[in-house]
């Protein structure tokens, strides 16, 4: 992987994956963050989400402590010409202080600085905290009709947003 393009953002250590995995508190949790109903979450399952090419692992690193606050992906589909953003999630004890929309943010300038010409983003209805996050990013919903084509082979009917300016 290259370097983070946006200040704050720092490529995850192996080590870091034990970490990411602990802040996931609940199965319930597990399945919003990533589809996957697991509890506790292994920290395995986090350094294999890092060995796949296309998928840009990022901590966000909080100022004032220097500790990892925040973890999201970046997921490069350079034969489409766009980036998904995805498994995103903030430690619960930095939750509510903006953590999430400042790693949404520069998430998807990473993936602008990319030079791709679309940014998606898939969210899981009952995640409100997370919708609220995209949106106050500058997400905006995708066409119904595109969101209905792309959930057809979904396990759950995702709510589809899209960064307008990617």
């Amino acid at each position: 992987m290259t370097s983070p393009t946006q200040p704050g953002l720092v490529e995850p250590a192996a080590a870091h994956a034990d970490l990411v995995a602990s802040w996931s508190r609940s199965a319930y949790e597990a399945r919003l963050w990533c589809s996957v109903v697991e509890h506790p979450f292994d920290p395995d399952r986090v350094r294999r989400w890092w060995r796949d090419d296309d998928v840009r692992p990022w901590l966000l690193v909080d100022e004032r402590s220097a500790s990892p606050v925040a973890y999201g992906e970046v997921w490069v589909d350079e034969g489409e010409d766009e980036a998904e953003i995805a498994r995103v999630l903030v430690d619960p004890a930095a939750r509510g202080r903006g953590m999430g929309r400042r790693l949404v943010t520069l998430l998807a300038a990473d993936a602008r600085a990319l030079g791709l010409s679309s940014c998606f983003v898939r969210v899981n209805p009952a995640n409100d905290a997370a919708l609220a996050a995209y949106r106050s990013a500058g997400f905006v919903d995708v066409d119904p009709a595109l969101a209905a084509e792309w959930n057809a082979p979904q396990p759950v009917s995702y709510v589809w947003l899209q960064l307008l300016d990617a």
